[in-house]
């Protein structure tokens, strides 16, 4: 009965291999990036660390156009404003999915993250002030029997 013969690699065409095959340094962006998300909408954030001005661009439009309400810009500025850091920096995003105020929360989410990723030492601030807690509440699906998720058709005792 034929053996099965193993093949070794000798440790010298190990080293060989690695020298042929050099690693390429990550690409190193001027930008930090992260994720905000809340009920549907998710919100993809870079902000420039070599540019400042304060200026914030949602989806190719100024935020004060994007976001009409002056309630909805105050939820979005609010990290920024919390560590006083509102015209440090320049802040695009992309956001898809949910309604305004998803939208709006999912973006103060994502600057939150991007902050903390620039500073570690404002994690107790924003932590306190719940802007890096994910709030995972979605609307809750309809159920056969149901009218609504929970709403019940009207009893009638006859």
């Amino acid at each position: 009965m034929p053996t099965k013969t193993v093949k070794t690699i000798k440790p010298k065409a190990v080293a060989k291999a690695a020298e042929e095959t050099p690693l390429k340094p990550a690409a190193k962006h001027d930008y930090i990036y992260a994720v905000g998300k809340r009920k549907t909408a998710i919100a993809r954030i870079r902000l420039y660390t070599k540019k400042s001005g304060g200026e914030i661009i949602v989806n190719n439009k100024d935020f004060d156009k994007y976001f009409p309400t002056f309630e909805f810009r105050q939820i979005v500025i609010a990290p920024l404003e919390l560590l006083g850091l509102t015209k440090k920096f320049q802040i695009t995003v992309k956001v898809v999915g949910g309604g305004s105020r998803g939208q709006a929360e999912s973006v103060r989410h994502g600057i939150a993250r991007a902050l903390l990723k620039l500073d570690e030492t404002s994690r107790k601030t924003l932590r306190g002030a719940g802007f890096l807690t994910r709030d995972s509440r979605k609307k809750e699906r309809k159920k056969p029997g149901l009218k609504r998720a929970r709403r019940a058709p009207q009893w009638a005792k006859r």
